[in-house]
């Protein structure tokens, strides 16, 4: 059962998406002056958002007056210990933190799973069998985990999750093509076109590969191969954005994303629940993922496949 938490999240996810991309802002405002419409949705969901949030900073608030000194140094926790007195303020990072980080890792691994399925030569794959190539590249330690860490980047590449963002000059500027921007213009960059831009990736840009951030290291005696990650140049691929305003939470999301990949593969089998030719459907609001979520069934190892079935 979606959590109502959940449900009003999403909700001022889309519903500010929307605002962005209105074409007329003040259809937006008028509605919000009068209270009406997805306008009085909003702010009905915001409330909500903001009631979960307050609760979990008085908890820890009250831990830390408990506790000479931490036993977890969470952010939160972090963020508290510097004498930030203002709830208004820690509750709305709170909030960022959560935006940041839940839709956006959550619809990467799903179109991690959906992609790899379909490509059932890859080494990391929901397969239907204790392969050896699905438990080479579950190791425990996530940073030796190359091939899934390719997997995510190339899945991000053809559905970011954040389709498109806006930097306002500081001040007049001329961009590298010789484009003037003036003070208090906005540039927008799509990392959804750039990552599908063949001058980029090339003629098959438009495969799923995760091979393509990977060159062999080595090959050992049993013919195993062996892989090195290559990095790309964050300016040709700005998921994370680059330079000064590269994202903060870029390690955390890919080693959230490596150990539920890693934890899923090893426990259960995978198969999408979606009607024989019907695919997913990428949408944008504020961040990125699949309409209505991957509808997936789950299987334990070493049991038939369950009628449950799940939102990925």
């Amino acid at each position: 059962m979606y959590s109502k938490f959940a449900i009003a999240f999403d909700d001022t996810v889309k519903i500010s998406g929307e605002r962005n991309d209105s074409l007329i802002p003040i259809i937006w405002k008028i509605k919000k002056f009068f209270g009406i419409g997805s306008e009085k949705r909003l702010a009905t969901a915001i409330s909500e958002v903001r009631d979960f949030a307050i609760p979990v900073i008085r908890e820890k608030k009250m831990e830390l007056s408990e506790k000479s000194s931490l036993e977890s140094a969470d952010l939160l926790s972090m963020f508290l210990s510097l004498d930030h007195s203002d709830e208004n303020f820690i509750t709305d990072i709170v909030i960022s933190f959560i935006l940041a980080g839940r839709d956006t890792t959550i619809g990467t691994t799903g179109w991690v799973t959906y992609l790899t399925r379909l490509h059932v030569s890859y080494p990391l794959v929901l397969s239907s069998d204790t392969s050896a190539g699905i438990l080479v590249y579950l190791s425990d330690e996530v940073k030796d985990m190359v091939y899934t860490h390719a997997a995510i980047c190339e899945s991000m590449r053809l559905y970011p999750p954040v389709q498109a963002d806006n930097k306002e000059a500081a001040k007049d500027d001329t961009l590298p093509d010789g484009t003037v921007v003036k003070e208090g213009e906005k540039v927008t960059y799509h990392p959804s076109a750039m990552g599908r831009m063949e001058s980029v990736w090339g003629k098959d840009w438009a495969e799923y590969r995760p091979e393509r951030w990977l060159e062999p290291e080595r090959v050992d005696e049993d013919t195993k191969k062996y892989w090195r990650f290559v990095v790309r140049d964050p300016y040709s691929y700005p998921v994370f954005q680059a330079g000064p305003r590269t994202c903060l939470g870029k390690e955390m999301a890919f080693l959230q994303m490596k150990r539920v990949i890693a934890e899923v593969l090893r426990l259960f089998r995978v198969a999408p629940a979606m009607a024989e030719g019907v695919e997913p459907v990428y949408v944008s609001y504020v961040t990125s993922k699949m309409h209505t979520g991957f509808p997936v069934r789950i299987q334990e190892r070493s049991q038939t496949f369950s009628d449950s079935c799940f939102k990925l």
